[in-house]
């Protein structure tokens, strides 16, 4: 679901590849449509946001702010993509839990997202005056929301 655009066409090779070399290739439990491939075109434009002083480019997995690359671990952009791509929208510890971690979010605390979440908000203030991108919802969960 958070693959990009170059993720899913290497998946897609890499499936109809491994479906070639089989016996029976329509028999393979990877059998996929050969049309698929026009699908997950390489040459899709890539996910940019410009919101002020922020620069965030999916595909790229890259964060900038005035022009200097913000350093992010893999569940702090998959968090901040996940709530950039959808600007004002709340989303609950438990979904941001089954949406970037993809289980169970049982398994895990609210801790989890909220130590993610501090340690992103931390990364995006690059000097005092810099605007809070990620906005508490008390009791609920986070939303992006530039003020």
């Amino acid at each position: 679901m958070l693959l990009s655009t170059r993720q899913r066409q290497e998946l897609v090779d890499y499936l109809l590849d491994f479906q070639k070399q089989q016996n029976n290739p329509a028999d393979s439990p990877y059998a996929i449509p050969e049309t698929y491939r026009a699908q997950t075109a390489i040459d899709e434009p890539f996910t940019e946001i410009q919101m002020g002083d922020l620069y965030f480019c999916q595909e790229q997995r890259l964060v900038c702010i005035s022009e200097q690359v913000i350093k992010l671990t893999a569940k702090e952009f998959d968090i901040l993509a996940l709530l950039i791509t959808h600007p004002k929208r709340v989303f609950t510890y438990e979904l941001i839990m089954e949406l970037v971690w993809n289980e169970d979010y049982s398994l895990y605390s609210r801790k989890a997202v909220n130590n993610h979440v501090s340690n992103l908000r931390r990364k995006l203030r690059t000097t005092p005056d810099s605007p809070d991108y990620i906005k508490s919802v008390i009791g609920v969960g986070y939303k992006f929301e530039v003020t």
